[in-house]
């Protein structure tokens, strides 16, 4: 029974972590909501929100020429930097994260979806050529 127990505990927590981890190829899914205001990868300019081109572990509002909401300069004023945490934080709810934020959009509510994406952005330096 010992042997079962510690099985199924073994295979939740693997299973926990792959989710925490993130699928990019998923996460290239899920941009697809992102690609009408953002763009990634090499050529990648600023639209409606800034190009994400090294988002993660990028300072908060650095995308040159893109005017950002006070909030998030605020932000990046203060040393603000997008960490993993930091990005699900505010793709969960961006106003939530800043009131101020120009982004309309309302939110993933999948914490999976969130992990996929942030996986698939993270794939990118600041250049746009994938790692």
């Amino acid at each position: 029974m010992k042997r079962i127990l510690f099985g199924v505990a073994a295979l939740v927590a693997a299973t926990v972590a792959a989710q925490a981890a993130g699928d990019p190829a998923a996460g290239e899914k899920v941009f697809n909501k992102c690609k009408a205001c953002h763009a990634i990868g090499e050529g990648a300019k600023n639209r409606v929100g800034p190009q994400l081109n090294g988002i993660v572990g990028r300072k908060m509002a650095s995308s040159e020429g893109f005017s950002y909401s006070t909030g998030l300069k605020d932000m990046s004023t203060a040393g603000g930097v997008w960490t993993e945490d930091k990005l699900t934080e505010y793709l969960h709810n961006p106003k939530n994260f800043n009131p101020s934020t120009k982004m309309a959009f309302g939110g993933l509510p999948a914490d999976q979806d969130i992990a996929d994406i942030i996986s698939y952005l993270g794939q990118f330096d600041a250049d746009g050529k994938k790692k």
